[in-house]
């Protein structure tokens, strides 16, 4: 294999870097893959690789094994060691925390929506519009892992205008946790048109709620969106399990499933 120079590598990192701020990519969300970036770019996946690693180097990127390249998440350290590190071990002892961490975004995000509404400068509103617009434009999107990120953002715009350091550090660590966790669900919401068409009416409601200045209007938003956020994910899982569970009764295969669906 021939190594890309290290003027080309320079000048795709700079592109690279670039794209991700056209793009408004926030810390915690995922870069396409190696593949896609190489044909958005005209380049190898050699180069590409060699560029991502040197913003990998710089702290910008982080390599997750099995998961893809993200925007590094800037925690302050007592975030990192006192959240998201103990629940990481958790749930490495234990997958099934994450429903735990599900619940506490329940009440954790409909405090930020409640302080967004009463809080937002109209810096904050035009990020908030922004991300949303961003969500919209996911309607005509066949790409599950680019809406979910474009909902992560929204979310996070919510958090922000808040203008509560600990709710907002909270939920950025919430969020790295469960990336890794339930991320399968989340972008197989996106694929399912009866489940976005919910998610686009809830989110356009807790919108709607913070624009407005309503904090009770934009809470019962988010709390009704997240309930249902928490339900549908829960119910992907079991369907999932239940497949795997097929797929492991004796002498079962798939021409099998196949002639008795």
């Amino acid at each position: 294999m021939i190594e890309p120079s290290p003027r080309l590598a320079d000048t795709l990192r700079a592109r690279l870097s670039a794209w991700i701020d056209d793009h408004q990519l926030q810390p915690g969300m995922r870069l396409p893959s190696e593949r896609a970036l190489a044909a958005a770019f005209g380049a190898s996946r050699s180069s590409i690789r060699e560029a991502i690693q040197q913003l990998i180097s710089s702290g910008v990127l982080i390599s997750k094994r099995g998961g893809g390249t993200w925007l590094r998440q800037p925690q302050e350290p007592w975030s990192e060691q006192r959240i998201v590190e103990p629940i990481r071990q958790l749930l490495a002892a234990d997958p099934d925390y994450r429903w735990d961490i599900l619940e506490a975004r329940h009440a954790i995000e409909a405090s930020t929506a409640w302080h967004a509404a009463l809080r937002a400068t109209e810096a904050d509103k035009e990020r908030l519009r922004l991300a949303f617009d961003a969500l919209l434009r996911m309607n005509d999107c066949d790409d599950p892992d680019i809406a979910a990120q474009a909902d992560l953002r929204f979310h996070l715009a919510i958090a922000e205008a808040s203008h509560n350091l600990v709710l907002l550090q909270t939920m950025r660590g919430f969020f790295d946790l469960l990336q890794s966790s339930v991320l399968h669900s989340r972008q197989r919401m996106y694929t399912q048109p009866v489940i976005f068409n919910q998610l686009n009416a809830q989110h356009q409601a807790m919108f709607d709620a913070v624009m407005a200045g309503d904090a009770e209007a934009a809470r019962q938003a988010a709390m009704d969106h997240l309930g249902f956020v928490h339900t549908t994910m829960k119910t992907l899982h079991e369907d999932e399990a239940r497949q795997a569970r097929i797929t492991r009764l004796p002498g079962e295969t798939p021409a099998n499933r196949k002639e008795t669906n």
